[in-house]
């Protein structure tokens, strides 16, 4: 069988590639010889800032020819710009995801627009886009962190044995799940499920803090080490010390607990996060947390 080179496989194929190492829990891939990537990405910024093409990359992510081009040795010079779309730099897309959450002026168009973003490198190795899920106008939102494999299958939030768990914790409170808004901080599952790097935080995080800010809940449930230590900015500590306790996340209280995925791998979770859940549901009642 002959094998066909990556620089020849059309977007859809490469798509489908980088879908299928990304489910074998392959987080990097090598290469035949060695490439020095520090020239590269100066030869890349250098032809970047001549041809200024850069914004429309960021704000749209590529989308593949509706005709596609016959095999052959024309193909590499027919698509010269495909391989500066893959890494953007870090930086630029901070600043787009910055400017595109600000100017959303609804959910529905800030869904759109996480959906239509190509600033973060994730989205690339990624099957979907899994941002947000449930009651557009609730007044409990649920924070996870990132996607897990049933998610990114699914395309929604909480998928699988996870959404189970966390759907029994909210009735346990008289909470149906399809009466939250759930959402995830990072929208793109990571390769091989590593904990995202401090860069991709920030680029996903505005998008996070606009939704709280059109939804304005009446109170954040916040689930797992990822979000309650970016949300509640403590520089130390995880959710075995910060799990029970208030804090503000862009003006809207917010408590944090474990994740239901911990609660399936560590059973001894559960008891601590039912306290925590009864906790949220007293308080939530409260007069200062009333709407």
């Amino acid at each position: 069988m002959d094998q066909i080179p990556a620089d020849q496989l059309l977007p859809d194929e490469l798509a489908a590639l980088m879908h299928f190492y990304a489910e074998a829990g392959v987080g990097w891939l090598g290469e035949d010889e060695p490439i020095d990537r520090f020239a590269e990405f100066v030869a890349l910024n250098s032809a970047k800032n001549q041809a200024r093409t850069a914004p429309a990359a960021l704000e749209q992510p590529q989308r593949a020819s509706a005709e596609r081009p016959s095999r052959g040795p024309e193909r590499a010079e027919a698509r010269p710009a495909a391989p500066p779309a893959v890494a953007i730099p870090d930086a630029e897309a901070v600043e787009a995801a910055v400017r595109l959450a600000a100017a959303a002026p609804s959910l529905e168009a800030l869904i759109e627009a996480v959906n239509g973003f190509g600033g973060c490198n994730l989205r690339n190795s990624a099957r979907n886009t899994v941002f947000a899920g449930g009651d557009l106008s609730a007044r409990i939102a649920v924070i996870g962190g990132v996607p897990s494999a049933d998610d990114d299958r699914e395309g929604a939030p909480f998928s699988g044995p996870a959404g189970v768990m966390l759907s029994r914790m909210l009735a346990g409170i008289g909470l149906d799940s399809a009466s939250v808004l759930s959402f995830n901080l990072i929208p793109w599952r990571t390769p091989g499920d590593r904990a995202p790097t401090v860069r991709e935080v920030e680029i996903c995080l505005p998008f996070g803090i606009r939704l709280l800010e059109l939804l304005r809940p009446q109170a954040v449930l916040v689930l797992g080490n990822l979000p309650v230590r970016v949300l509640s900015k403590a520089a130390k500590g995880s959710i075995h010390s910060l799990r029970g306790k208030w804090f503000d996340i862009a003006g809207v209280p917010g408590m944090a607990t474990f994740h239901p995925q911990e609660m399936i791998t560590a059973p001894t979770c559960k008891g601590l996060a039912w306290r925590d859940i009864l906790r949220f549901s007293a308080e939530m009642e409260a007069p200062q947390l009333q709407s």
